[in-house]
């Protein structure tokens, strides 16, 4: 087999079939739509949601709870992504936006205590769990909230 005898396989490269084009085609005349009814019209059909007049699915099940507009939005990374710093580095929120461990600072960064630590760092966070503050202070680290 050569780059120039490379075909597609049979049957993933089909063509549109054209409607309507005469009954020769198999699909002339009613074009598919078969006879009469909502569907056969044009320019129309039924809208998502719509159940034939039965009371659709949406409006059937209850609603629930409400969305806090005040909600705060905190970024949580594992202590086992501090390994990555050398020891002693002061790691900060900003530093961490740096190299890529977060996204974006948003509400705040919460440590949590997720894989081993292995170096002594002085992480500077808006929260840490007991476990992350632990696994800190176990490797010769500091947790300062911010």
């Amino acid at each position: 087999m050569k780059l120039h005898e490379l075909k597609p396989p049979k049957g993933s490269r089909t063509r549109a079939t054209r409607v309507g084009r005469g009954i020769g085609s198999g699909s002339g005349k009613t074009s598919g739509r078969g006879h009469k009814g909502q569907k056969s019209r044009s320019g129309s059909g039924i809208r998502p949601g719509f159940e034939g007049g039965q009371m659709p699915l949406y409006r059937r099940l209850p609603k629930r709870g409400f969305t806090n507009i005040f909600r705060k939005e905190i970024v949580t990374i594992n202590v086992a992504a501090l390994n990555r710093f050398d020891g002693g580095t002061e790691v900060t929120p900003e530093l961490l936006l740096e190299t890529g461990v977060i996204k974006a600072v948003k509400d705040g960064v919460k440590i949590l205590g997720e894989g081993d630590l292995d170096r002594a760092l002085t992480v500077k966070a808006h929260s840490f769990s007991k476990k992350a503050l632990e696994k800190i202070a176990a490797a010769g680290g500091k947790a300062e909230v911010i």
